[in-house]
């Protein structure tokens, strides 16, 4: 014989309430052990990175000393040429011979050591102490790139700092601020700044230059520009807290090679998204992934 049990009218109800009330916890995004769930997140920890303080400086090569080469007599001609224009010569290294108007031979020698910048020697050429030089000289083929510096940044210069200096035509070399211009041009707002170049070598005067003067170090918090939000609401980072969705508004300092400087709004360790993004809100549910999970 088969029975059949029907559940007690009260009971009954007790049951369906009970249902129903677990059902929208469940549609929430609530599994059934209650944690959350949503739509996986790549993320990566707030961890300490350190900036450069970098001063940028655009500007010209110059030569630091150039010496002019004249012969003391008036009215001699040039009889014969030993260097020209972009030799190294060295101190009292022969440059030419010429002739005086009494006849004989005097020889014209280098003074300083260093690059010949520019020569207007001509076999028969007239020279003397008062025309034009015959020869220039980048005395120990030093050079400067002369900028200038907004009024902001000439109170972060100083003497001795490191530079690395790009140079049209001759790459990356290294320098140090060499002086400092003690005056700011009114109209501008513009200081001059003298950064000497450190190899010696030849470089072509007047060409372009751009240095970064590293003016000092700053370690703190940081994460990827990618984390960051730029918004009406401010400048924001997404945390994942409890598998939850956290707004926090942050504020920024320096940035360099994709890495943004955090000064306020995030503690080392907390869990970022790498990849902000305005579909996520707050108190969204999510599912953490590590971006060294995520590439494997």
């Amino acid at each position: 014989m088969a029975y059949c049990i029907t559940p007690a009218p009260k009971f009954a109800a007790l049951l369906t309430a009970a249902l129903l009330i677990a059902q929208p916890a469940l549609a929430a995004g609530e599994d059934g052990d209650g944690a959350p769930r949503g739509p996986a997140v790549t993320v990566l920890k707030a961890a300490k990175y350190c900036f450069n303080n970098n001063v940028e400086v655009s500007g010209i090569v110059l030569a630091r000393e150039e010496t002019s080469v004249r012969p003391e007599r008036q009215g001699a001609k040039v009889t014969e040429i030993l260097a020209d224009a972009g030799d190294t010569v060295t101190a009292g290294q022969v440059l030419a011979r010429i002739t005086p108007p009494e006849g004989g031979s005097i020889t014209v020698q280098a003074p300083v050591a260093g690059l010949i910048s520019q020569s207007t020697a001509t076999i028969g050429g007239m020279v003397g102490a008062k025309g034009e030089a015959l020869f220039n000289i980048v005395a120990r083929s030093e050079y400067d790139l002369v900028g200038m510096v907004p009024v902001k940044d000439i109170a972060k210069l100083q003497v001795g700092q490191p530079a690395r200096i790009k140079i049209i035509g001759a790459g990356d070399v290294d320098a140090r601020v060499r002086r400092i211009a003690p005056t700011i041009e009114p109209n501008s707002q513009l200081g001059q700044v003298f950064i000497g170049i450190t190899p010696a070598r030849r470089f072509l005067i007047n060409s372009s230059g751009r240095a970064l003067i590293k003016t000092g170090q700053s370690c703190g918090i940081a994460v990827p520009l990618t984390s960051i939000l730029y918004g009406s609401a401010g400048t924001v980072v997404q945390v994942v807290r409890r598998a939850r969705i956290e707004t926090r508004r942050v504020e920024t300092g320096l940035m360099a090679a994709g890495q943004v400087e955090i000064k306020e709004g995030l503690q080392e360790g907390d869990i970022v998204v790498a990849r902000a993004g305005a579909l996520l809100r707050e108190g969204d549910p999510v599912r953490a992934v590590t971006a060294a999970a995520e590439a494997k």
